[in-house]
Parts: C-alpha cells; structure tokens; sequence
C-alpha cells in the first residue's frame, strides 16, 4: 500500500489523502492514551510497567493499523482501476490515431496496387464458334480498379495499359485473389495439337480511363477434353508497368459446348414465332414433336392458342408417356413467351354490335366488351367471387 502512494501520481495522492482525511479520526480516536490506563497499585514497579505500557502500544498500533487496511483497500483499489482504465483508453486512442496515420503514410506514400477485374458476367450456354457476350447481350468490359480503394483507376500511364485476353483451367481458383503471376501462367490453356488458337478474334484490348470493352472473341474448341471440363476466361496487362504489380482478372468457370448443340437449344423466353420443340421437355423430331405436328401445332404460338382455347385436347394430343411434371415444367416454359399488345374482340352475329368478348392473340380472355365497356376478367372473376349476378348477355358471350 505504502508502495502505491509514493508512486502514485499528484492527482491520485489527493484522492487518496482526503479518504485518509476521512477515515483516520475515527481509528485515531480508537487508540487509548498510555495515560489513560486503569492506573496501577501502589507499589508496583517502573520497568513493569514501561515493559507493558510498550507490549500493549505494540497490540493497539496493529489492530489499528490492520483496521485502516481494511478500510482503505476498497478505496484504493476503486482509486487504482479507475485509474488504469484511464491510461488504457488513452493509450487505445493513441494507437488508434497512429494506426490511422500509418494508413495515410502508406496509401500516400507506399506503392499503390491494381487489379483487373470483369464488369460484366458471361452470358451462358456458351458454344463454339459463337460470340461471347455478357448478359443482356452486351459486350464483356474489363475495367482496372485500385485495391485500397476499389475505383477504377481513371488516370495514370496504367489507365490506358493493353489487356490480353485468354483462357484459364476451370478450376484455377489460386485462393481467390491471392496467386503469383507464374500460378496464373501455368493455368493458361492452349489449343489442342492440330487445332486452331482456342480463343479467336480481338484477343487485345486497349483501356480508355481505366475501362476497355472486349470485341468480338470465341471458342474455336470446347471444354469437354480438359481437366475440369470447364473455362475461365482471363485478363492480363501486356504493357511495361515499371514493377508495378497489377493482379489479372478471371470469370467465373463455364462449360463451352460444341456450335451444333446451339442449333437444338432450347429459347428463354421463346418466341411465337420459334417452333415447338423449342420448349422444355419436346426434343427435335421426338415423339411429342412429331404428335404436335401431326395435329398442325408447329409453333410456340400455335401451343399457347391450344392450351388457353382447348388446354384438354392439348394434352390428349401429347399422351400419357408426358409426366404431370414434364406437361407443367412445357407450360412454364411456354408461359414466359413475350406476347405482343394486340387484342381482338369477338362479336356474334345475333348480338348487338356492342357487345363481345375480347382475348389476346393466343386465344386467351381478357374480358367482355358490353355496352362498350370493357370488363377485364380480373373484375369479371372478382364479382364472380363476391356473389354478382351476371346478365344472360354476359353468360352467352362466354359460352
């Protein structure tokens, strides 16, 4: 305890002085004044009582002394971790500040570090002989970016680098981002003997304020004789960028299959125009293809007419051998064909002019024309479902 005070500091010493201040009268006032003894007989002699006037000081001086212990050990401890835990958040605050500031001094002054990276992601499936694309059709955009910051590094001799762009194992992970210049080489994969460049066209790209669009490119060859059956595509500066290291860029792995399975692929979203066995589950010259044509079904157009005019003939027409499963997965897929805005009204001869059913192209109602108004069927099925009364002229139009 005594150690503690003299180290402690101004501030503290004070604080522990007043709680001294506080608590010492008491235990004072607890010592007895060797005057105040129960006075000796007569007679008795002096050294007896020096030898026990000393021995009992001794007794009241400790149970005194172990009396402001036990007092003031709560206080000081209180005393000592608030302390501490002063000195600690201040010192937490400093490193914070210093770590902060060596980030600073190192984005600032320490060598910056760039990536590649593709925008946009491959269009899929990808087959021989065919552009690749990113989705929607566009074009694939490489784009170089700052690793600190993740911008793209619009600025610097490096913004307007030369990009090569070539094919990776499909299973070259390389531990994410992390991977030496020599792991992306080695996993550079190169034609078959005898065959042409694996990846032809404008296989060089020159970037424009860091971003460079990829022109037309494709696959001379497929996947299927590799290790992992499957690609990358990669991306790597070409140009002298004075020791700077500028990590490549890798897609997503894919499968690139021969250009004659494109000629037997399946729409998403068909079209009307595009013929039957372009849905799931009808393969080209199959057995349900050749029930459909036989019946005059030879479109995607023709398939939805059926299914919203005579939806039971239809599946009569494709049989039993058709799964419940593989008739919902055909109608799925059928459904998601994009349908022009044309509508059309039919009007029986023995009604009035004013009145008639409207439907879409395929066949499908879209609601009665009366009085020349136009009930959609929402409406139609909502007063349906409310208990509404239709009139015999709307019950005649439907039937």
């Amino acid at each position: 305890m005594w150690v503690f005070l003299v180290h402690c500091n101004l501030r503290q010493f004070h604080r522990i002085v007043l709680c001294l201040y506080v608590l010492w009268p008491p235990m004072l006032s607890q010592k007895r004044n060797p005057d105040d003894g129960d006075g000796s007989a007569d007679g008795d002699n002096p050294d007896d009582k020096r030898r026990k006037f000393c021995f009992m000081s001794v007794v009241r001086d400790a149970i005194s002394l172990q009396s402001m212990q036990q007092l003031l050990e709560p206080v000081i401890r209180k005393v000592v971790r608030e302390e501490v835990e002063l000195a600690l958040g201040k010192y937490i605050t400093n490193v914070q500040r210093n770590d902060e500031n060596d980030a600073k001094e190192i984005y600032s002054s320490g060598p910056r570090c760039f990536q590649l990276k593709f925008v946009t992601d491959i269009s899929l499936p990808v087959f021989t002989g065919s552009r690749i694309e990113g989705r929607d059709s566009s074009n694939l955009m490489v784009a170089l970016v700052d690793t600190l910051t993740g911008e793209v590094v619009g600025a610097g001799p490096q913004s307007s680098a030369k990009v090569e762009i070539v094919v990776l194992e499909g299973d070259f992970e390389g531990g994410g981002d992390n991977y030496t210049v020599e792991e992306f080489r080695n996993n550079i994969v190169r034609e078959r003997e005898g065959k042409k460049p694996l990846l032809t066209g404008e296989t060089l790209v020159s970037l424009k304020d860091g971003i460079g669009l990829v022109g037309e490119i494709s696959f001379t060859d497929n996947s299927s004789w590799t290790r992992s059956r499957r690609f990358r595509l990669g991306a790597r500066i070409t140009d002298d960028n004075d020791g700077t290291r500028i990590l490549e860029a890798k897609t997503a792995s894919f499968v690139v299959r021969d250009h004659r399975g494109e000629l037997y692929k399946k729409h998403h979203p068909p079209t009307l125009q595009d013929e039957v066995w372009r849905l799931q589950k009808i393969s080209k010259d199959g057995a349900y293809h050749k029930r459909l044509s036989q019946a005059k079904i030879e479109t995607v157009q023709d398939f939805l007419t059926h299914l919203y005019v005579q939806p039971s003939r239809l599946r009569n027409i494709l049989g039993p051998g058709m799964s419940t499963k593989m008739w919902e997965a055909t109608i799925e897929h059928a459904q998601t064909c994009v349908l022009d805005k044309k509508i059309y009204v039919y009007k029986p001869h023995d009604l009035e002019q004013k009145s008639g059913v409207v439907f879409n192209v395929v066949g499908r109602v879209m609601g009665l024309l009366s009085d020349y108004q136009l009930m959609l069927t929402t409406w139609l099925s909502l007063h349906t479902n409310t208990g509404k009364k239709w009139t015999p002229l709307m019950m005649k139009l439907l039937l």
